[in-house]
């Protein structure tokens, strides 16, 4: 069979291929390859500035040339890596010959041996894909779910006044707002923001097993650790380990997952919440009129964005979980297990895409069901019992909570009249009295900057 959405065996490149399909510049097998030519084509071009007697040879029209080749390139000259790949079992090697190649069709064959000067294949690997790691979460990722970010603020804005009964244990609570529930959330995220934004794009680039063995040897004249520097710092714009095997080391990469795992996790938090309030009745969920929720049930309304949120965020954090802890793990100065690894990095970033999408597309659906929230305000006087035992221990009232308790654990319903009744019976002034009654648990809702 060809492939295409119907044909993957995995959902992520066929039933969500609509959500994925902005993830393939940056983790499909084409953009690999793209990124890795860049860095070839890059670090080229830098070599012609240092004191190399032939690469100082090249003029601008050349060097320009050379520039076309990773500019000119698309799924058509990737086709012809694959070619090559076919012939050396080598996906690097293929790219050095492709560009080689390229280079006998602009002419400049007399300087093609210093395409892939020095280097291993893992100085191409770990610059290209925290390359295309960075870009795809920059210019994708992060602005998606920033954009849901900014709508539970809006949602925790509109809803910041709306009195909630709180829930603990699973059992009725002092009662809280809405908005500020979703607030708890947000606060949650942008923490872990926070971290993601200091933790480096780590890149290693030192030849076959980090000393520039190669490069020394054939110019010892010339500093390459500070030209290494220079080009992953600053050309590439992203950071260099100084100290490596033949790979990098993954620690930040591992970071990087640890944090995504977390926010991953807060977003299953957030919701089974929701899935929680959907099924008080809090809230309602917008109903598309040509939509069936149930095969059997016509009048079902199933939360499924947010149950198929969890169940994408679920497989993102195995995912993100292993690759946290395989990555940084190599026998002695290399082995290849992280090869295959890495080559599924963009599985777990694409389930957690797919998550976000579910969750934005169900967070636009609710609407507040103030009725089932009143309701069960109304039904839960005993939440303020926590209140007047508290003025009362204020006040110096002996064994206030024991007072409360002895009310409130009979198994009889308290109810308004029940609360106000006792306290009538307390042997305190008639302003405490009234400060007591002011309470109801609409009211009782404590305060939120």
């Amino acid at each position: 069979m060809d492939l295409n959405i119907l044909t993957a065996i995995s959902p992520v490149d066929g039933r969500y291929r609509k959500s994925t399909k902005r993830l393939a510049p940056y983790f499909s097998e084409y953009a690999l390859i793209k990124y890795r030519v860049y860095v070839e084509i890059k670090y080229y071009l830098a070599l012609t500035e240092l004191p190399i007697a032939l690469l100082n040879k090249l003029n601008k029209k050349q060097k320009a040339d050379i520039l076309q080749i990773f500019e000119t390139f698309d799924e058509k000259e990737a086709l012809k890596v694959k070619e090559h790949e076919k012939k050396v079992n080598h996906d690097v090697k293929a790219i050095e010959y492709y560009i080689k190649e390229q280079f006998e069709k602009y002419h400049l064959s007399d300087y093609d041996e210093y395409v892939h000067f020095g280097l291993t294949s893992q100085d191409i690997n770990n610059t290209a894909i925290p390359l295309l790691l960075k870009d795809c979460l920059n210019k994708e990722l992060l602005p998606k779910f920033t954009e849901t970010l900014e709508l539970l603020k809006v949602l925790a804005h509109t809803w910041e006044d709306v009195p909630m009964l709180a829930h603990t244990h699973g059992q009725p609570a002092s009662p809280t707002r809405m908005g500020k529930e979703l607030k708890v959330f947000i606060e949650r995220i942008q923490n872990q923001i926070l971290q993601f934004e200091n933790i480096p794009f780590s890149a290693k680039f030192g030849g076959a097993t980090g000393n520039f063995n190669a490069h020394h040897v054939a110019y010892p004249d010339i500093d390459w650790v500070t030209f290494a520097n220079e080009f992953v710092n600053i050309k590439l714009q992203l950071s260099r380990n100084q100290y490596t095997t033949q790979i990098e080391h993954y620690d930040n990469l591992g970071a990087l997952c640890d944090v995504f795992k977390r926010i991953a996790t807060i977003f299953i938090d957030l919701n089974r919440d929701i899935w929680e309030y959907i099924s008080y009745d809090y809230f309602k969920q917008k109903v598309n009129k040509d939509e069936v929720g149930s095969s059997a049930m016509p009048h079902k309304v199933n939360p499924i964005d947010f149950e198929n949120s969890e169940g994408n965020l679920g497989i993102a954090i195995a995912l993100f979980q292993h690759l946290a802890t395989k990555l940084p793990i190599s026998r002695l100065q290399r082995d290849l297990t992280d090869s295959t690894v890495l080559r599924n990095l963009g599985v777990p970033f694409a389930h957690f895409y797919i998550a976000i999408d579910s969750l934005h597309k169900g967070l636009t659906k609710l609407t507040l069901n103030p009725t089932a929230i009143n309701h069960d305000l109304e039904n839960n006087w005993a939440v303020v019992s926590e209140a007047v035992q508290t003025i009362l221990r204020r006040e110096g009232y002996p064994n206030p909570y024991e007072a409360l308790k002895n009310l409130t654990r009979t198994g009889e319903k308290i109810t308004r009249d029940t609360l106000h009744k006792f306290v009538d019976t307390l042997n305190i002034g008639q302003n405490i009295k009234d400060e007591l009654k002011a309470i109801t648990p609409f009211n009782y809702v404590g305060i939120v900057k």
